[in-house]
């Protein structure tokens, strides 16, 4: 019983997967398209089984890469966030360039780094960084002033120093805005690092994307694109999830 609801809960849930690849799969067989157009889903779930072991090894180094370059960028982004929020100095330095930069489209900026840093693996991982480090800049350096009025009153009337404001209002504060921050760049990370690997990158999912492009193989590449969706989505929903726990224990 509880496989059929579950298989009924599935369908119900994902429908639209369903209609999308049964039209696919019926215009393709239709029309009869060349295969090099369009890949018929069946090819595509043949190569992706397949293949399995190569889209492994080039799925678990773009994943290894964005979540490296996120934990970086995350890291850099909060310290910069509590510095500037100690200092005027710093905020009137570092807040009006960061800004600007998170303005920039990601894709204008990976030739740049490219240039820079060069052409491989490495450079995927700083730019996976740079692009973390806005979003955490930004949202750490908000919510580092969202507590209430009566709590900052409170500290104040205790005679709390700077660093027990700090470690106990200012940073417990942030812990929402942060996660939330974490949501957002998780994903566009992963995907971030698989444009950065199709351009430049010397492995993973983007370069394994480049390859097949290359060569007309467009099973490949439709699988590639599916597994990196699928990955950015899984990505999405770990972070959602931890991000709803983390704000049901800061209520």
């Amino acid at each position: 019983m509880r496989p059929a609801l579950f298989l009924k809960s599935g369908i119900v849930r994902y429908w639209p997967v369903v209609i999308v690849l049964g039209a696919w799969q019926l215009s393709v067989s239709v029309t009869n398209i060349n295969s090099i157009v369009i890949p018929r889903p069946v090819d595509v779930v043949l190569d992706i089984v397949g293949n399995f072991s190569t889209y492994v090894e080039n799925g678990l180094a773009t994943f290894l890469t964005a979540a490296g370059g996120l934990a970086l960028g995350m890291a850099v982004g909060t310290i910069l966030a509590v510095l500037v929020a100690s200092s005027r100095l710093l905020k009137g330095a570092l807040t009006p360039v960061t800004l600007l930069f998170s303005s920039v489209p990601v894709v204008t900026l990976i030739p740049i780094l490219g240039r820079v840093f060069g052409y491989g693996n490495g450079t995927v991982f700083i730019i996976v960084a740079v692009i973390s480090y806005f979003p955490a800049f930004v949202f750490t350096a908000s919510g580092l002033t969202a507590f209430t009025k009566v709590n900052d009153d409170l500290f104040t009337v205790l005679g709390a120093g700077y660093f027990a404001r700090l470690l106990n209002l200012s940073i417990p504060a942030a812990v929402p805005s942060w996660m939330v921050a974490l949501r957002l760049t998780a994903p566009s990370a992963f995907l971030s690092a698989m444009v950065a690997e199709y351009l430049l990158g010397r492995g993973g999912l983007g370069f394994l994307f480049r390859q097949s492009a290359t060569t007309f193989d467009t099973a490949r590449a439709f699988g590639t694109s599916l597994i990196a969706t699928a990955i950015a989505i899984g990505v999405f929903g770990l972070t959602a999830e931890l991000e709803r726990k983390v704000h049901s224990r800061w209520r």
